[in-house]
């Protein structure tokens, strides 16, 4: 199963990388680290976009499943990650996220753990065609969540995790059954 991660910020050493980082340690899955390269969505570029959108819209397309780790600006996801959501959604209902099994995990310094962002990237998930695990994954405090090496050390949280990518893997296992 191939599992593309997606951290939602920008910063090359987040606290959304190190939770995907911690989910490598738990199964393969390849982080995307192209986030930044994609430029604003426009529909006057919708018909010829940039080589960035393709080069994304490909590696989601060739993936089984994607594993998003999302922080929480201003309670909700990052414009960045949104703007890719939008490039990944075209063209309508024939976008590379349609059929998608789709995992959502969250960390943020607050106390909610990216709880709002998380809600708010569902939402975002469902209406693109995806289809999106249900288990909730919200890791606060962030600043002291993970250990010096970025390994997430609340092992309760850790088990969490690998429930995700098991109910993703169940999901993956379902969408090849329906199209066998």
């Amino acid at each position: 199963m191939k599992i593309l991660a997606i951290s939602g910020s920008l910063r090359a050493d987040s606290y959304s990388t190190q939770l995907l980082r911690t989910a490598a340690g738990l199964t393969s899955l390849q982080l995307w680290n192209g986030l930044a390269t994609v430029p604003p969505f426009s529909e006057d570029h919708e018909d010829a976009p940039a080589q960035a959108v393709h080069d994304m819209r490909a590696e989601v397309a060739a993936a089984d499943a994607l594993l998003i780790a999302t922080p929480e600006y201003n309670t909700t996801i990052p414009g960045q990650l949104k703007n890719a959501l939008d490039w990944m959604s075209r063209p309508y209902l024939e976008g590379v996220l349609v059929d998608k099994p789709v995992a959502v995990v969250g960390v943020s310094p607050s106390d909610y753990g990216a709880d709002w962002a998380q809600n708010d990237l569902r939402k975002v998930l469902k209406v693109c065609g995806a289809h999106v695990v249900e288990r909730h994954l919200c890791i606060p405090r962030a600043d002291s969540a993970f250990d010096d090496e970025g390994r997430l050390r609340d092992r309760a949280a850790q088990a969490t995790l690998a429930l995700v990518l098991d109910d993703l893997g169940a999901l993956v296992n379902e969408r090849k059954q329906v199209l066998a």
